[in-house]
């Protein structure tokens, strides 16, 4: 239990340390830079080559719902590797984003080993349940999608009050902010929307950030309901509303 909570929230909130989300944010960097998908490693040629050097990579470090079940050991690991592969800028960038945003202050409540885990565990759940409700799909699946939903599952518990500055496109993308508990259940409610709809085939796994976000949420309850969460503070507000 924490002594002085009052001091400790102001810190959190504040300046939060948060080497495991930094170095996560690097590491995914790094390793799309690395990578073909990035287009910058002459190592994997162009035009052609480079599309299936693409192809052999994601299907290699992603999850592929038909291959997971099998009992293959390689299989089996791809719901984790699969959380450091993206398969675009706008993919990386939009994941690392709200990595950054929520990330660190989620860290700092729970500590470094606790969140590496966290992250790790519920995105391969995530994308794990995922898979399981597409058994038959040859679609390799990457992304850390499923592990930031869970990031903002448990955000959505620890710092319910905190102000979350977001731009609706129909407000003309005008910076507003919002509470989290009015902008992250807002989120989800999306993403429910677009999995009902979403078509067969490539696209964004709806049903992963969903699967993420509750498991995400469920956990911070389960750990953290004995203890004092986190109450209005006048706190700098994260930046961004982009899909992860």
């Amino acid at each position: 239990m924490i002594g002085n909570w009052d001091v400790t929230v102001g810190r959190v909130l504040r300046t939060p340390s948060a080497p495991v989300t930094y170095g996560l944010i690097a590491l995914c960097c790094l390793l799309f830079l690395a990578g073909p998908a990035a287009g910058l490693n002459p190592a994997y040629g162009t035009g052609d080559a480079l599309l299936a050097a693409q192809r052999a990579y994601f299907h290699r470090w992603g999850v592929v719902p038909a291959e997971l079940f099998q009992g293959s050991p390689r299989a089996a690991l791809t719901p984790a590797t699969a959380l450091f592969v993206h398969g675009s800028w706008v993919h990386l960038l939009g994941n690392m984003l709200f990595l950054y945003v929520f990330g660190a202050m989620a860290e700092e409540r729970m500590g470094r080993i606790r969140f590496t885990l966290f992250y790790v565990g519920c995105g391969y759940l995530a994308l794990l349940g995922y898979a399981a409700a597409n058994a038959a799909s040859e679609q390799s699946l990457v992304g850390a999608s499923g592990a930031i939903s869970a990031v903002l599952g448990a955000f959505l518990y620890l710092f319910p009050r905190a102000r979350v500055t977001s731009l609706l496109p129909f407000l003309f993308f005008l910076p507003l902010r919002f509470p989290a508990w009015v902008v992250l259940p807002f989120w989800a409610s999306l993403q429910w929307l677009a999995a009902g709809r979403a078509p067969q085939g490539p696209g964004v796994a709806y049903l992963a950030h969903l699967v993420g976000f509750g498991l995400g949420f469920l956990y911070a309850w389960a750990r953290f309901r004995r203890t004092t969460r986190v109450r209005a503070a006048p706190a700098p507000a994260p930046e961004g509303e982009n899909q992860p």
